[in-house]
């Protein structure tokens, strides 16, 4: 299993938003250039960023600490936040993103998400599924910041779009996120399951490295954390040690 360091971007910044919240930010001293450089240097061979500028104002937003900072990385990098069209799919592949992750689009419009997996192939493209559980313990995807929610389950969207080519998933359990409350192992551990074929990164609730041995156990092909980082709970060398 892989480790994908996590850097959320906002107004240039490297921050990190509890429960998606921006009225709940935390804002760290160290630059996103800086960051990104030491996971480079300790060996991480992907680096996960997130335009928030993007998820929060739209068109409006001002992508370039986005692409600066992709141009100056030597790891490959998967980007999502506020991806609306191909045309923000197009862009962030031609300015050096290997993959774009695709997160409301994915939730609530499937057969627009399909044709863009056509056009830009199963490489390209990451499913990021944000869920949240109903009373039952029925997983839903969530949209918009997660103030609203699919009218399919995770599973009904799982069964559509990997019978269509995708390949990658990161889902993420919202109630999870930025908490460092630990992961939801028995929730990948089911998606691994029932969808073998699918290269699954779990998020949300790392918080330690036993987290991570955990979540290797599940089947997950990464995890992705940022806060654990950040916060110093572990090294990138410690964790890379301790799954290899």
């Amino acid at each position: 299993m892989q480790i994908i360091p996590a850097i959320d971007l906002l107004d240039g910044q490297c921050v990190r938003l509890r429960h998606g919240d921006f009225n709940d930010c935390t804002v760290y001293p160290e630059s996103p250039l800086k960051l990104a450089g030491e996971y480079a240097h300790a060996g991480a061979e992907w680096l996960h960023i997130v335009d928030l500028e993007a998820s929060r104002d739209g068109d409006a937003a001002d992508s370039t600490p986005l692409f600066k900072l992709m141009r100056t990385l030597t790891q490959k990098v998967q980007t999502g936040g506020g991806v609306r069209d191909s045309d923000d799919i197009q862009k962030r592949l031609g300015r050096g993103a290997s993959r774009v992750i695709v997160g409301t689009v994915c939730a609530t419009q499937p057969k627009r998400f399909l044709s863009w997996l056509d056009k830009f192939g199963s490489e390209a493209l990451v499913a990021g599924l944000d869920i949240s559980f109903d009373e039952q313990g029925i997983p839903w995807p969530r949209s918009h910041g997660w103030t609203e929610g699919s009218d399919q389950t995770l599973w009904e969207l799982l069964d559509l779009y990997s019978k269509n080519g995708l390949k990658h998933l990161l889902c993420t359990d919202i109630g999870r996120d930025g908490a460092m409350q630990g992961p939801n192992t028995v929730l990948y551990k089911e998606v691994v399951e029932r969808y073998p074929g699918l290269m699954v990164q779990a998020s949300g609730g790392v918080s330690g490295l036993t987290d991570l041995v955990d979540l290797k156990q599940t089947g997950a092909t990464s995890a992705i954390t940022g806060k654990a980082l950040l916060e110093g709970s572990f090294t990138l060398e410690e964790a890379l040690d301790i799954l290899a």
